[in-house]
């Protein structure tokens, strides 16, 4: 099997495990995360309602490395989360591991106030 392959494997693997775990609530709702190669995708989920809050995304209009992106959207998501009063969170990796943009991204809202 092609290592290709054996990565797309994995990653789906892991989705599974992770998400699996993970449930929002009105009170506490889910931020998942869909990393691409170029972009940054974001949601904020009420599981129980089966809707999504608010979401972000790197694309158009800024400025910087993708992690320096990463972070200004994870910091823009805080500032709309705030205006709805949600001060905590439960935070969906998804497939993605906690590296790079993702980690960016968390740390980001986390230093904006929201409890992860």
């Amino acid at each position: 099997m092609s290592e290709q392959k054996l990565k797309l494997i994995r990653q789906k693997r892991r989705k599974k495990r992770v998400s699996f775990k993970i449930i929002g609530t009105s009170t506490r709702p889910r931020i998942s995360v869909y990393r691409s190669s170029k972009h940054l995708f974001i949601q904020v989920i009420d599981d129980g309602l089966h809707k999504t809050i608010s979401h972000g995304t790197d694309r158009g209009g800024l400025d910087g490395t993708k992690t320096e992106k990463a972070a200004l959207v994870g910091r823009q998501l805080a500032e709309n989360l705030k205006q709805l009063k949600i001060t905590s969170v439960v935070f969906d990796r998804g497939r993605n591991r906690y590296l790079g943009r993702v980690r960016a991204l968390a740390e980001a809202i986390r230093d904006s106030g929201i409890t992860i």
